[in-house]
């Protein structure tokens, strides 16, 4: 069985280049798009990477504790207790574990805001200063004045299209009215400190943020917030973190831990959607190849059809000379493979090192407080995915040519020229 097997390889090897500038074109081609996909769907999953933690990074979090109830009912009432001293303690423990995260605690609720000329109501973020430029990307985007330090500060930082619509500017004062969270009036006077500008019109023109001191003062909230905000070194830590901070938690039932996945259920969706137009593009590519195999594997077996019909009629089953058939097209798919994956994931690893930029990406990057590059990421999906598709294209092509020889009469095929 082996001896058969070995000369089979061996036909299939010498019948391969006997034309080898067409077996180089079919190779060539299947290196090209093994090395293109390869490139391509790295490239799409570290852009997918880099889109998830620009998203989360920029108010979200990769993981939030709340109340229970708050995350489907974001009343101010649905807050929890010492949210300052638990997020310490989530702090301090995940650093004694070794685990590099980073913890801020939040409080949120609504009110309108007046200037001298406008009222508007937005979306109020209490924050501890100190922290919150760990977990989210807006105070690297203030612009005009500076973010605040102190956590007890009667201070605000707005928005750039909220400053505009109220006409307000650094140094002017801003009234808040609202309710408190035990259904008392709060009101106060801030000084406007900082204005941001995200690129979002609809965060730009409905959020602003307090130090969580003061928004606890004026929203009656004692020692009670609504968020603890955690950021996790990389995303591929954050089930690892998730594990570690739901047991610092204990038996604190009232409060839940959510994943970026509960949090941001739409960012998910968004990604799938775009995978699917993708591979719209990849199927193209792959039928072309196959179409390629199927071309060059039809013409040699039409080629070698008087060949075939001698070796017929001296008593070779059809089903060995189809056989011999797949074995070529399994060679030169294995030869597609192993370079094109090779090359396409040298190409990869390359760009996830220095990182792939594209002319206008460093000014968009440098406008909106993101990175100026996208670095690919490499894994055994991203490297054999597309190639494995191609190759299983390659040898389904091949079937037609081999079938043909069911059909082979040795007498007709033996007077082909």
């Amino acid at each position: 069985m082996s001896t058969s097997l070995n000369i089979g390889i061996r036909m299939a090897w010498r019948n391969l280049w006997r034309h080898k500038r067409r077996t180089w074109l079919t190779i060539g081609a299947m290196i090209f798009s093994n090395l293109l996909l390869v490139f391509l769907i790295s490239l799409q999953f570290g852009s997918y990477r880099m889109m998830i933690d620009n998203t989360l990074k920029t108010y979200t979090g990769h993981l939030q504790v709340q109340h229970k109830e708050y995350n489907d009912n974001p009343k101010i009432r649905n807050s929890f207790q010492d949210i300052v001293p638990l997020a310490d303690k989530v702090r301090k423990q995940l650093g004694s574990a070794g685990i590099t995260a980073w913890v801020a605690a939040r409080g949120v609720a609504f009110a309108m805001t007046s200037s001298e000329q406008r009222s508007y109501g937005l979306q109020i973020i209490g924050v501890e200063p100190q922290y919150e430029v760990n977990v989210s990307t807006l105070p690297g985007l203030v612009n005009k004045g500076r973010y605040f330090t102190d956590f007890n500060a009667e201070e605000i930082v707005i928005g750039s299209v909220l400053a505009r619509n109220l006409r307000v500017d650094i140094g002017d004062e801003l009234t808040l009215l609202g309710s408190g969270r035990d259904g008392s009036f709060a009101a106060g006077v801030v000084i406007v400190t900082g204005i941001f500008d995200s690129g979002n019109a609809d965060v730009d023109r409905s959020m602003a943020q307090l130090p969580l001191g003061y928004f606890q003062s004026l929203f009656s909230m004692g020692g009670q917030g609504h968020n603890i905000v955690i950021n996790a070194e990389d995303l591929t830590l954050v089930s690892a973190l998730q594990n570690e901070v739901s047991s610092i938690l204990g038996e604190r039932e009232e409060l839940s831990l959510l994943d970026w996945n509960r949090l941001q259920p739409g960012l998910q969706q968004a990604i799938q959607a775009d995978m699917a137009s993708a591979w719209f593009m990849y199927i193209i590519l792959i039928v072309l190849v196959a179409f390629s195999v199927l071309n060059t594997q039809l013409m040699s077996v039409l080629e070698r059809t008087r060949e075939f019909g001698i070796m017929m009629a001296l008593g070779l089953k059809p089903a060995r000379l189809g056989t011999l058939v797949f074995t070529e097209t399994f060679i030169m798919s294995s030869l597609g493979l192993a370079i094109g994956a090779a090359l396409g994931t040298a190409l990869a690893w390359y760009l996830s090192i220095v990182g792939f930029t594209y002319p206008g990406m460093e000014e968009m990057a440098g406008k909106f407080n993101l990175p100026d590059r996208i670095y690919p990421t490499l894994s055994l999906l991203s490297i054999f995915l597309g190639p494995g598709i191609v190759f299983l294209c390659s040898l389904l092509a091949s079937l037609y040519p081999a079938l043909r020889l069911f059909f082979l009469q040795p007498v007709s095929a033996m007077r082909a020229v």
